[in-house]
């Protein structure tokens, strides 16, 4: 590609959040020309706990993706302990346990079939010039979206600093025990504040296994595994494992104006309470592709970024205040253990929560009051 002759749209990475990124920009404007470029070849494996949430699904069926995971076996029991304290409850919706491998290959492939070119390539620098945005020296666009992960270089070149508040997770799988077949399990950690346990059964024979934990300091690949095994007996006899860190989300989120947006791990939206990426991935790069198509097709590309500022604070705003003030306080022993009372004693507090943790949802005032009369009659 010349570079007198630019694309509209280059995505940095092509996992889902990129895939979802291209995928939004051609459902708004088809004859959108998208570059999508990922350092690795596909299919390929992520550290991660494989759980597509309801409003996951919700939004590739927007993307025109509405049965693309449907060959996979809901999950409809989520288990949540600490300590001796347990709830057991069917969720409101059902959420599917999918391998990276498996998802990330095919929304790459949707995003391709939908116009998309793939290339590999590692991309090493990004530069905005007066014209557009330069990738490598060598590839010119209108728009650039980082979907780039944790370490983004299109965050770097958007001149944001790193998110400091990580966690760290590692992942195997594990031929699913009777015990944890049809279930998502997840054991909090009394000795950690703020780490669990988890095995989500995939439905194939296999579960997905792993800890993770809200801070990095002096966790060594065998502390996970130690800690795995003491909470979830036999889960650290899996395999194939592979840690990753976080990029938590904040109380607030930050998007500069410009030709550069980003999405998903590159934009610091992973939520502090459970770790969990994926939704905030597809809704962010959905989000970014229609940005982008919508600078470009007012000829003012050097709106990008501040459409899609407002479009992600619209949507996620209020929740990412709620989810920040909710791992704050989850911090407490006491108010995770009231939590689970209340979620125990009410279906309704159990969803509330499944939203807030899983989905886009809030801490209600059914959830609040719950929660304080739990703390008070435990």
């Amino acid at each position: 590609m010349r570079m007198s002759d630019p694309w509209d749209l280059v995505v940095v990475g092509a996992g889902p959040a990129g895939s979802a990124t291209a995928l939004g920009a051609l459902t708004a404007a088809p004859r959108l020309r998208v570059l999508l470029l990922d350092r690795a070849d596909f299919p390929r494996d992520k550290a991660c706990g494989d759980g597509v949430a309801p409003d996951v699904t919700d939004v590739l069926a927007v993307l025109g993706l509405p049965g693309l995971l449907d060959d996979w076996a809901p999950l409809r029991r989520l288990e949540l302990s600490h300590g001796e304290r347990r709830v057991s409850r069917p969720m409101r919706r059902p959420v599917r346990v999918v391998p990276r491998t498996v998802l990330d290959h095919r929304l790459l492939q949707a995003a391709v079939a939908a116009g998309a070119r793939w290339e590999r390539r590692r991309v090493r620098s990004v530069r905005v010039s007066r014209d557009g945005v330069v990738v490598d020296d060598e590839l010119s666009a209108r728009v650039v979206v980082g979907a780039d992960g944790a370490y983004s270089v299109v965050r770097r070149a958007a001149g944001l600093p790193a998110v400091t508040r990580r966690a760290i997770a590692l992942r195997g799988y594990v031929a699913t025990p009777p015990q944890w077949t049809g279930k998502q399990v997840i054991a909090f950690d009394q000795r950690h504040a703020q780490a669990y346990a988890w095995c989500f059964d995939r439905g194939d024979g296999l579960a997905n296994v792993g800890y993770g934990a809200f801070g990095t300091d002096g966790l060594t690949r065998a502390t996970l595994l130690e800690r795995l095994g003491e909470l979830l007996p036999g889960a650290e006899d899996g395999d194939d494992w592979r840690g990753h860190h976080l990029p938590l989300s904040s109380w607030r989120w930050a998007q500069p104006g410009g030709r550069l947006l980003l999405a998903g791990d590159a934009a610091g939206l992973i939520n502090p309470m459970t770790g969990e990426g994926l939704h905030y991935a597809v809704a962010s790069g959905a989000l970014a592709g229609r940005a982008a198509a919508a600078a470009v097709a007012a000829h003012r590309p050097g709106t990008a970024g501040a459409r899609h500022r407002r479009a992600v604070r619209a949507l996620l705003g209020r929740h990412l205040r709620h989810t920040a003030t909710a791992a704050r306080l989850s911090v407490l022993p006491a108010v995770l253990t009231a939590g689970i009372a209340a979620a125990d004693r009410d279906q309704s507090v159990f969803d509330d929560l499944v939203d807030l943790g899983l989905g886009q949802g809030r801490l209600t005032r059914r959830t609040l009051s719950a929660l304080s009369r739990a703390l008070i009659v435990p």
